[in-house]
């Protein structure tokens, strides 16, 4: 109980709400300021595919393979649509209280949920393959790789599982701190190798076949007096680019990290709980304080920053054609120039707010999922 109190008095301030009467001396959420727009996005479609994430802090990110987009909904709903227009090829509804996912990998699409659930569905048709227990709440998406299912939950553990049957093939044990913010980053998967963020701050690589642990890297580390001060959770989902490992952790640092043996390449001060994009000379990311950043990929260096999305509760970063996009609380969708960090174009997706980072996909398009369920597919084009 004394846990659950505490994540609702950090989401709490995190949103600038009060708990406690209706004063409320946080900082407001920056307004919208008008810019000279220099690309716009056009829907292509859009669908509605359900109740969303109702108002709760889960992870449903739509995920597109080959010329399919799948796509979960809070109420326990995966759909599968055709990338082009749209249109439905399948619907399944899993009567799980869907708090992650959906995954997609080896023929199969992978969903968690609250009451600490996996469901491997078929991603040809949709039909229940197997479903199985483990630890507790999953919110981070789970993952494929040569066979084995990987799955984070909230207290700590990663299991990886048989994914013909769901069946245990071994655990990798790790206590939560008394108090962490509520989320899980995804564990990544490259080479034979899982990487996986804890609330610990820490960054773990570990045998995908066995479990085992190889190599073990400080992200960030906790210090403070209060357990509010103490919270480095890694929450925001780290990316891989040409054998470098980027993450980043809450009231921690953002690091570069080798994937050959944990070594740190380079690290900075910086606050963070939402993800990381990268591009071939730059890294992305939205602070905690919702202000967007470009460091040098090399060495981390400041390139620049912009912070008029101040306090709108940014998602993680993602790239596309010569911009960045972010998503924010109210539901609009900013573009970012690549070069200079300046305001370049905006749509709102969904009234009910964004939660996920948008999705990139080929020919400069742009998938997002709004919090209130709405899927849409725009296409950037160029402001004459």
């Amino acid at each position: 109980m004394l846990r659950t109190v505490f994540l609702l008095l950090v989401l709490a301030t995190l949103g600038g709400c009060s708990l406690f009467g209706d004063e409320d001396n946080s900082e407001p959420p920056a307004k919208l300021e008008s810019f000279d727009a220099q690309v716009r996005l056009v829907s292509l479609w859009s669908r509605d595919t359900g109740d969303g994430t109702r108002e709760q802090r889960v992870k449903l990110v739509p995920v597109v393979v080959g010329e399919r987009v799948y796509a979960a909904d809070r109420n326990g709903s995966v759909a599968a649509y055709q990338l082009e227009d749209g249109k439905l090829l399948w619907r399944t509804k899993t009567e799980l209280a869907i708090s992650a996912g959906p995954g997609v990998g080896e023929g199969l699409v992978l969903v968690g949920s609250s009451e600490a659930e996996l469901a491997a569905l078929s991603v040809e048709t949709g039909e229940p393959v197997w479903r199985t227990a483990v630890s507790s709440e999953i919110l981070s998406v789970p993952q494929i790789h040569a066979g084995v299912v990987i799955v984070q939950t909230v207290d700590g553990n990663i299991t990886g599982l048989d994914a013909e049957d769901g069946k245990r093939l071994w655990i990798h044990d790790r206590s939560a701190p008394v108090l962490t913010l509520r989320g899980t980053s995804t564990p990544l998967v490259a080479e034979g190798v899982v990487l996986a963020g804890f609330a610990n701050g820490k960054m773990t690589a570990l045998d995908v076949r066995s479990g085992r642990q190889i190599w073990e890297a400080a992200v960030a580390i906790s210090h403070g007096r209060s357990e509010l001060q103490r919270i480095v959770d890694i929450d925001a989902d780290a990316v891989i680019r040409d054998g470098i490992l980027y993450a980043g952790s809450y009231q921690g640092r953002l690091v570069a990290i080798s994937l050959v043996d944990g070594r740190m390449l380079w690290n900075r001060d910086m606050s963070t709980y939402s993800g990381i994009a990268v591009d071939r000379r730059q890294v992305y990311v939205s602070d905690a304080n919702s202000e967007v950043w470009a460091l040098g990929r090399s060495n981390g260096a400041s390139l620049w920053k912009q912070g008029k999305l101040r306090q709108r509760a940014l998602t993680g970063a993602a790239v596309t054609g010569d911009y960045v996009a972010v998503g924010d609380f109210e539901g609009y969708i900013h573009l970012l120039s690549r070069s200079d960090g300046a305001i370049a174009g905006r749509v709102r997706a969904d009234s009910d707010g964004i939660q996920s980072a948008p999705v990139p996909v080929y020919g400069e398009r742009l998938l997002v999922l709004g919090a209130g369920g709405k899927l849409t597919l725009y296409q950037l084009e160029t402001v004459e």
